[in-house]
């Protein structure tokens, strides 16, 4: 397919797991693809791989913490979006660090707070201008199953998830009459490096992680099943959803 031929994609979170496969996806997809990670280690696996498939040409890749605001201003001027359109922003960057509630410290809470509800905020907030420019904008925003469904030791990360989906519905709302979709996924029971090692409590009550299996499959999917989602949604394809977000979980929480 070539859904994105001729359009300009920028994903968060683009040197591992599932932005990393967004990336591939989109750039599959004909894409021109902005790659943005907190890790240059991570980028220039991303930017193998895309070698690797012949698709080197449409990827640039900036080495940015979009937690923060300046590194995001220089990230909008060195890729040119002060005056260009941006198609799709796809906020993928996040972290998932497990603990006892009543043990979370106020550093861990606020760690976990900017890195997944602020830079979704930040980087939304400063590709704007781009993606009205461009009449077709898409936001695709990151939730998780826990904004919605008892996941033990994760009531900051669930916290952070939630607020994402209120915020996408917020902008999806405010934005909507000058063409602009926004959508959330809320992906459960994915294999990638965040959930790999989670670092759940060594006292954990593990029964209760019984629940978090899907019901289809022979175990976790990978996340190529997500970029295949986000690409559907970003694309043509999806353009009248908006507003709402897709649970992507293979029936854990049916």
């Amino acid at each position: 397919m070539t859904r994105f031929d001729g359009r300009v994609v920028l994903v968060t979170g683009a040197g591992s797991g599932i932005g990393q496969a967004i990336v591939a996806r989109m750039l599959a997809e004909d894409a021109q693809v902005i790659a943005v990670d907190i890790s240059a280690e991570g980028l220039e696996t991303t930017r193998q791989r895309a070698a690797e498939a012949g698709h080197a040409g449409r990827l640039r890749t900036f080495t940015v913490d979009v937690s923060e605001e300046a590194p995001i201003a220089a990230l909008i001027a060195d890729a040119g979006l002060g005056t260009a359109s941006l198609d799709v922003l796809v906020n993928a960057a996040g972290i998932l660090r497990s603990s006892h509630t009543h043990a979370t410290s106020l550093d861990l809470w606020n760690q976990i707070l900017k890195t997944n509800l602020t830079s979704t905020f930040l980087m939304t907030r400063d590709c704007l201008p781009a993606l009205l420019r461009s009449g077709q904008g898409v936001v695709v925003n990151f939730s998780s199953t826990s904004a919605s469904f008892a996941h033990p030791y994760m009531a900051a990360y669930a916290a952070t998830k939630g607020g994402i989906q209120s915020f996408t519905h917020a902008i999806a709302a405010e934005y909507a009459k000058q063409g602009l979709r926004a959508v959330a996924v809320a992906p459960g029971s994915i294999e990638s490096g965040m959930t790999r090692n989670p670092g759940i409590p060594e006292d954990a009550d593990m029964s209760m992680f019984m629940k978090l299996l899907p019901a289809i499959g022979a175990g976790f999917a990978g996340p190529e099943v997500i970029a295949g989602v986000v690409a559907m949604l970003a694309s043509d394809d999806g353009a009248f959803v908006t507003g709402t977000e897709i649970r992507i979980d293979g029936g854990t929480h049916m």
